[in-house]
C-alpha cells in the first residue's frame, strides 16, 4: 500500500481559519503525521548526512542574517524621499506584510513537505513550466545578490586598506571567501558561524549609528557654509523617487522565500513560526530605530558607501568589524542557490544524503560555479546596482508577494464563495497580488528611469576596473 500524497493528507486535515496557524499535527493522528514526514526532502537518518538538525533558535539567527544586511544602510536614504513619518509607516507596513507572506510560504511548505523551494511550490500549482520559470528566477536573483555582495566586500577591503590593491583582486578574494563559507553543507553548521556574522555586522552598524550623532555636520554635506539638512516629517517626492523609496524598504525585508530550504532542514519544521516572528520583530525594530537615527542626523546627506557617513576613521573601523558579517551574509545567499541546484540534481537518489563522490562533486561544483558567476557579473556588468534593483522588482516582488498570495488561494479556494468574512479574506489576498504586481511595474519603471539618468550623468562605470570603490582614495 502506497503512502497518501501530501495533498490528500492536507485535505483530510484542513483548518477552518487560514489566518490562524495551519497545524495539521494538532488535528490529525500520528499515522498521518508520519505519512507527511515521508514526503520530506531530507529524511532523519543516522546513516550518511543528517540534514535535519536545525533547531528553531538556530533557524532564527539564519533568518536574521538573511534579512539584516547592507540594505539597512540604504533605508535612511528612502526616508529622505518619504519623510520620517511616511518612512516609518512604510517600514512597519512592509515588515508586517513580508512577515505574513513568509508565514504563508512556511504553512504551504508544511502542508506540502515535498516542496524544498518556491520552485517546487510553483511546480505543484502550475506544473513543470511554473517550476522551471521559478527555478530560473531564484537563480537569477541569488546570483545578482552574490555579485552585489562581492562589490560590498571589495569595498570593505578597499576602505580598510586605503585601496591597497586592485579592486578586481579584492573582488576575487571576496568570491573565494564567500564560496568557502557557502560550501558548508548543512544550515545547522552554518548557524554557528551565522551567530558571529550577525554579531559583527550589528556592532559595525551600531558604530555608524552612534558615530553620526557625534558629527557637527554630515560627512557628505558641504564642508563649510550653510546647508539644508533635508529632514522632513512628511516629504513630497516625484513618482520615481516615491517608488524607489518604498521599493528599497520592501526589498530590505523581502527574503522570506529563502526561509524555505532552512525549514526543510529543521528538526521540527512546525516550529518555523517561532523563528519567523522573532526575526520579524527584531529586524523591524532595528530597521526602524537605526534608520530614524541616521536620517535625523544625516538627512539627505547619506555618504556613499553608507558606512562613510560617520567619517573616515569610523568607516575603516566599521568596515573592518563588518567584514565577517558581510562574507557570511552573502555566503548564505549563495548557499541557498547551491542547495537548490544540489537538491534538483540529486533528489530521490541515494547520493543526496550519502558521502559519495557524486554527492561531493555536485555540491562543491555548484558552489564554485555560482561563486565564479557572481565574481564575473560583479566585475563585468557596469550597471550592477541598477540590475540588482531591476531583479528586485522582477524577482522579489513576485516571490515575496504575488506567489505567496496565489499559493494561499490555491489551498483555500472555498473562501472565494463562502461567507462574507471568508470572501473578505480571499479579497485581501487578491489585494496582495495587486500590490505585488504594482511593485513589479512601478519598480521596473523607476529603475529604468534611474539607469537613463545614470548614463546621462556619467555615473555608469567601466568593466573590470581597478579604481577604488570605497571613496577612500580620490
Amino acid at each position: 500500500m502506497t503512502a497518501p500524497s501530501s495533498d490528500e493528507l492536507y485535505m483530510d486535515s484542513k483548518q477552518s481559519d487560514p489566518i490562524e496557524a495551519h497545524q495539521p499535527t494538532a488535528v490529525v493522528c500520528q499515522e498521518k503525521e508520519d505519512a507527511l514526514e515521508k514526503h520530506e526532502v531530507f529524511k532523519k537518518t543516522s546513516d550518511g548526512v543528517n540534514f535535519r538538525t536545525v533547531s528553531w533558535p538556530r533557524a532564527t539567527i539564519i533568518f536574521l542574517k538573511i534579512q539584516f544586511a547592507m540594505s539597512i544602510l540604504s533605508v535612511p536614504a528612502s526616508l529622505a524621499t518619504l519623510g520620517a513619518v511616511g518612512g516609518s509607516l512604510s517600514i512597519i507596513g512592509w515588515e508586517a506584510l513580508n512577515t505574513y507572506t513568509g508565514i504563508i510560504l512556511g504553512d504551504f511548505r508544511n502542508r506540502h513537505p515535498e516542496c524544498h523551494t518556491l520552485a517546487d511550490m510553483c511546480g505543484l500549482v502550475w506544473g513543470p513550466i511554473g517550476k522551471e520559470l521559478m527555478g530560473v528566477m531564484i537563480l537569477i536573483a541569488q546570483i545578482l545578490i552574490v555579485a552585489a555582495g562581492n562589490v560590498s566586500i571589495s569595498t570593505a577591503f578597499n576602505a580598510v586598506s586605503d585601496h591597497g590593491a586592485c579592486t578586481v583582486v579584492f573582488s576575487f578574494v571576496s568570491a573565494v571567501l564567500i564560496t568557502i563559507f557557502s560550501a558548508v553543507r548543512t544550515f545547522s553548521r552554518l548557524g554557528w558561524l551565522t551567530w558571529f556574522g550577525f554579531a559583527t555586522f550589528f556592532v559595525a552598524v551600531f558604530i555608524v549609528v552612534v558615530g553620526v550623532t557625534t558629527l557637527d555636520r554630515p560627512t557628505a554635506a558641504p564642508p563649510t557654509g550653510p546647508y539644508e539638512l533635508g529632514w522632513y516629517a512628511i516629504a513630497y517626492s516625484t513618482f520615481t523617487a516615491g517608488m524607489v523609496g518604498p521599493a528599497n524598504i520592501f526589498l530590505s525585508g523581502s527574503g522570506s522565500s529563502m526561509y524555505l530550504p532552512v525549514i526543510s532542514e529543521m528538526r521540527n519544521p512546525r516550529d518555523y513560526r517561532k523563528a519567523v516572528y522573532v526575526t520579524s520583530t527584531l529586524v523591524g525594530a532595528l530597521y526602524l530605530t537605526f534608520s530614524l537615527v541616521i536620517y535625523r542626523w544625516c538627512g539627505q546627506w547619506l555618504a556613499t558607501p553608507a558606512f562613510g557617513s560617520a567619517g573616515g576613521l569610523l568607516k575603516k573601523i566599521s568596515y573592518g568589524i563588518a567584514l565577517p558579517g558581510l562574507v557570511i551574509g552573502v555566503g548564505i545567499y549563495q548557499h541557498v542557490a547551491a542547495k537548490y541546484l544540489f537538491v534538483r540534481v540529486l533528489r530521490n537518489s541515494p547520493h543526496l544524503q550519502k558521502n559519495t563522490v557524486v554527492h561531493w562533486v555536485t555540491w562543491i561544483g555548484g558552489n564554485v560555479l555560482l561563486g565564479a558567476l557572481g565574481f564575473i557579473i560583479s566585475e563585468a556588468v557596469p550597471i550592477l546596482n541598477y540590475l540588482l534593483g531591476l531583479a528586485g522588482a522582477i524577482c522579489f516582488a513576485p516571490m515575496s508577494l504575488v506567489i505567496p498570495a496565489l499559493l494561499w488561494m490555491y489551498d483555500f479556494p472555498e473562501y472565494r464563495s463562502g461567507a462574507p468574512s471568508s470572501k473578505a479574506i480571499y479579497a485581501f489576498h487578491g489585494l496582495i497580488v495587486l500590490i505585488g504586481a504594482f511593485m513589479v511595474v512601478g519598480g521596473v519603471y523607476a529603475v529604468a528611469v534611474a539607469i537613463k539618468e545614470a548614463y546621462a550623468s556619467g555615473l555608469i562605470g567601466g568593466v573590470f576596473e581597478c579604481a577604488d570603490n570605497s571613496g577612500t582614495v580620490s
